[in-house]
């Protein structure tokens, strides 16, 4: 290498304030832009948003979508009264049921996931949606409501505990997946007119349920409920045919696959604890919205009314009571299908002895089934 001459050192030294004056190239670091960050401007693309994956190694998953078209199939799903429960993009058993249901009626394979797919990518061009949190929390939000029945028996109203708990319900969905979706510090914190995101699926509006007892219907007391306590499903038929009376094959239906129009619905459920449930053929005796419940600890877990008066307490209505925002009396005393004040419970933890849906569910039943239905329990 050669040396420098006296006069390139002379012409460096002369430059040096000047290359010494030119500011380095600034290192930008990257920048996570994440949904929780609460801000006045319009929130972030929802095609944008990364959703959390159920585990790729689990068996039960191949063939089923992740991500953003999970939640498009259950929205879809959902809105055509097949329902899917929690919407939170991660189909699980309710999902794969809800979309053998679903292929039953249009005559597909009872496991083909392909067509249910597509019919969810036509109809749903959008998953997540932003929303404003409604004026509603002064009437349905009670942050300091109590577990303890005693306590709730002496309240006005069983509320949701938080602005979060209200928003989740309304969109079908939990406050974890609300979390995934904004983040913990904002749904945490959450207050009427802040914006966050959501599924985009019919809002379930617990201001518009006005209490009313449903009458019998003529057209919805000739449908036939199938409560099946294997599967937690319940399906609602327009008629009650004989061929319901035999289990059903799968395995055959899925051979030889041909539309069964007569199935108009059908939702995930939580039935009575196995010693409290009662099989056999009902009639739907009675529908009515925001009821009240008598709390029976004796009841709950013997099946026996207790006889001490002082250990029963008559508890207020509202969507977290433990009978949710309506009840569907049956024929058979104390039995009924009804709502819950737990929805992501469903299919999980076990009643009494009557049939609990999701709140945003069981508030459909008056749409499609009336007193006069019957209802088997198998």
């Amino acid at each position: 290498m050669k040396s420098l001459t006296p006069s390139l050192i002379s012409l460096l030294l002369l430059l040096a304030p000047a290359f010494a004056q030119t500011p380095e190239p600034t290192q930008q670091k990257a920048i996570l832009v994440k949904p929780n960050i609460i801000r006045a401007v319009p929130l972030l693309d929802p095609e944008s948003i990364p959703l959390a994956k159920p585990l790729e190694s689990d068996a039960a998953l191949k063939g089923k979508p992740l991500g953003a078209d999970a939640v498009r199939l259950q929205i879809f799903l959902d809105q055509q009264n097949f329902g899917p429960g929690v919407i939170d993009g991660k189909p699980g058993l309710f999902t794969e049921h809800a979309v053998m249901s679903w292929n039953e009626v249009h005559g597909h394979a009872l496991h083909d996931w392909t067509t249910v797919q597509t019919a969810a990518r036509q109809s749903v061009s959008q998953h997540l949606i932003t929303v404003t949190v409604p004026n509603l929390t002064a009437k349905w939000v009670n942050p300091k409501l109590s577990n303890d029945r005693i306590a709730q028996s002496k309240t006005k109203r069983l509320s949701y505990r938080s602005v979060g708990e209200l928003m989740a319900e309304r969109y079908h969905t939990d406050v974890d997946f609300l979390i995934e979706l904004n983040g913990a510090k904002k749904i945490y914190a959450l207050k009427e007119g802040n914006e966050l995101f959501v599924p985009n699926v019919r809002p379930f509006e617990i201001e518009k349920i006005s209490g009313i007892q449903h009458p019998r219907e003529e057209t919805k007391a000739q449908r036939h409920v199938v409560v099946d306590t294997k599967r937690n499903q319940m399906r609602i038929y327009e008629a009650a045919p004989v061929a319901l009376i035999v289990a059903e094959d799968d395995a055959a239906v899925a051979a030889k696959p041909t539309a069964n129009r007569s199935l108009i619905a059908s939702f995930p459920i939580t039935p009575g604890k196995p010693q409290f449930i009662h099989y056999g053929m009902w009639e739907m005796r009675t529908c009515v919205e925001f009821p009240s419940w008598r709390f029976d600890k004796s009841l709950l877990e013997t099946g026996k009314r207790s006889k001490d008066p002082s250990k029963v307490y008559d508890l207020p209505s509202g969507p977290n009571s433990p009978v949710g925002v309506i009840w569907c009396g049956l024929s058979k005393s104390g039995i009924g299908l009804h709502g819950t004040a737990d929805p992501e419970t469903i299919g999980r933890a076990q009643s009494a002895g009557c049939i609990r849906l999701a709140n945003w569910d069981a508030i459909r039943l008056p749409t499609l089934i009336r007193p006069g239905s019957s209802v088997e329990i198998r």
